[in-house]
């Protein structure tokens, strides 16, 4: 039997380590053992670290917000809470940023939150409200006519959860334990 050397896939994987561990300080940059070891832990921080990410950004956020609201004489979850009531659904990244770059618009945002909290909405927000509303409908009607149509046309493009949810408003036994094609034989 022939002898199999295994020299270039070692040398290989140790300059890939190396070459990820260019920078380190000391020996965790030279040598393949102590830069491979620092690579595992890199790699455990990267990965804590961009959840942590997130969270530190919510925090800094919500500071702001609270530091623009201050100066508009309300708390900041008493803002939140009016805005909520008021039907405003604005994440707090956005604002931050309106809080930051357009206090006017900020200040706007302060009188709508503490309308609501008074339990009267102002004119426009009720309008819009009920636009909002009133597209939804449409929107929902308009859609459910097509949709029905699509369905009628091509359900082969639908997943097995839909095809048996239509099988089972249909009334077909055995459903449940049916592969794509049988579904679909039995639906057409």
């Amino acid at each position: 039997m022939a002898r199999v050397k295994n020299g270039a896939v070692t040398k290989a994987r140790h300059k890939k380590v190396l070459k990820e561990a260019k920078g380190y300080f000391g020996s965790k940059h030279r040598l393949y053992k102590t830069a491979k070891e620092q690579l595992m832990h890199s790699r455990v921080y990267a990965y804590r670290d961009r959840r942590q990410n997130k969270r530190n950004f919510r925090k800094l956020w919500i500071v702001r917000i609270n530091a623009a609201c201050r100066e508009n004489e309300i708390s900041y979850s008493r803002f939140i809470n009016g805005l909520s009531k008021a039907g405003i659904t604005v994440n707090r990244k956005m604002l931050a940023e309106i809080a930051i770059d357009s206090p006017k618009a900020f200040t706007d945002l302060v009188i709508i939150a503490k309308d609501a909290l008074e339990g009267k909405m102002p004119k426009e927000a009720k309008a819009s409200v009920a636009k909002a509303d009133s597209k939804k409908e449409v929107k929902q009607e308009t859609k459910k006519t097509p949709a029905k149509k699509e369905e009628k046309e091509d359900i082969s493009k639908l997943t097995v959860a839909e095809l048996k949810k239509m099988a089972k408003e249909k009334g077909i036994e055995g459903y449940t334990s049916m592969k794509k094609a049988e579904l679909l034989e039995k639906l057409a």
